[in-house]
């Protein structure tokens, strides 16, 4: 059976360049002056004078005069220089960070965004081509930049933040730690001048830094620790167990909004408990290539590379019957638990209308298929 053979080599593969793959950290914060950039400098001195090669790949002190202190002894690998609109900026260098081969290395910023023409779009993917080398990685991200959090933290602080990384880099890190201040040492971090400039104090205070913003993210951010650890708990568990893997369908239509807020809950779901997903879009005659809008074609678009980013498998099938094709989906894929959006969506409203409805909720219920509505 040449197929399971050639399926038992690619497995093996597979671990060797696991366990080739650099070990990676991430230090994470409610927001920004808690204290991450400190932290990971405090450690690289620690790492350096217990013979550990570790280089400083990109740090931003944000011009923190004790943080700043901190880079001194610290080998640093220089930043890429480029011209962009006129300006001469600087980028982490990828090449030279693989080229020297510290064990370690300290890379901030974690949801930074490169410079156009840069051969990755986004920081964490420098970061991972680091990793896949075999250099160990620290790191650190604001608990507002991860992507399924955005729009709750969009609602806590009325402020959407554009820089964002999927769930599941979080979830690929070896190991995630909490850097925790209470409000009342940040905000008085802020008044001392540690955070932002003099003159930056008084907006921030009544703005982001408002104490019930901050309790809020603190929240968010512990909530957020925690459930790594849960993970690795559960992980480690069904390994020695051999449970049950789940394995989650979101089903999605062309609302641009509905679809998103399905995509990152069930990417927060999966990486919960660590299973393999998969976003299912059904093409109904009337949004035909030739027939859908433009905007339901772009936002298709933006969501399927959204989905993909946060460690989905994208499904597209042309079907006039959504119900019947989520039933030959979930059986085709062993499918555990579906995830749509709540009731008054169009996807939920076609199924309702039609025949199959009843039929969906039967062949749910005799494989055992947790229906999830989120909201």
């Amino acid at each position: 059976m040449p197929d399971e053979k050639e399926t038992n080599v690619q497995h093996f593969l597979n671990l060797i360049k696991k366990s080739r793959r650099g070990k990676f950290k991430i230090y994470i914060g409610m927001s920004a002056g808690v204290g991450k950039t400190y932290r990971m400098l405090q450690e690289a001195h620690s790492l350096l004078k217990n013979g550990i090669d570790v280089k400083i790949g990109y740090i931003e002190t944000h011009f923190r005069k004790e943080t700043h202190e901190l880079l001194d002894g610290l080998p640093v690998v220089p930043r890429r220089k480029l011209f962009y609109k006129g300006k001469e900026l600087d980028e982490l260098d990828v090449q030279a960070v693989i080229s020297l081969r510290p064990e370690v290395v300290v890379i901030d910023e974690l949801a930074h965004t490169n410079i156009e023409g840069s051969k990755n779009e986004k920081r964490w993917q420098d970061v991972f081509e680091i990793l896949d080398a075999g250099i160990n990685v620290i790191s650190a991200i604001n608990i507002q930049h991860i992507e399924s959090l955005n729009e709750e933290v969009k609602k806590i602080t009325g402020v959407e933040v554009k820089e964002r990384i999927p769930d599941n880099v979080i979830a690929l890190a070896d190991e995630v730690v909490n850097i925790d201040l209470t409000a009342d040492e940040l905000i008085t971090r802020l008044k001392e001048g540690k955070i932002y400039e003099a003159e930056k104090i008084e907006s921030a205070l009544k703005n982001f830094f408002q104490p019930a913003h901050i309790l809020q993210l603190r929240e968010l951010a512990l909530k957020e620790v925690a459930s790594q650890v849960v993970r690795k708990v559960e992980t480690e568990v069904t390994k020695i167990h051999s449970i049950k893997h789940e394995r989650f369908l979101a089903c999605i239509s062309s609302n641009e909004k509905t679809a998103k807020t399905v995509i990152r809950k069930t990417a927060r779901l999966a990486n919960y408990y660590n299973s393999k997903w998969y976003v299912l879009y059904v093409q109904v005659p009337k949004e035909s290539a030739d027939k859908i809008a433009l905007d339901k074609q772009r936002h298709l678009i933006n969501n399927f590379k959204l989905a993909t980013e946060s460690g989905a498998e994208i499904i597209k099938v042309e079907s006039n019957n959504i119900a019947k094709a989520i039933i030959e989906q979930c059986d085709e894929r062993n499918i555990t638990t579906i995830c749509i959006g709540k009731p008054h969506i169009n996807l939920f409203k076609v199924i309702m209308a039609t025949n199959v409805f009843n039929d969906l909720l039967k062949n749910l219920s005799k494989q055992h298929i947790d229906l999830v509505i989120l909201s």
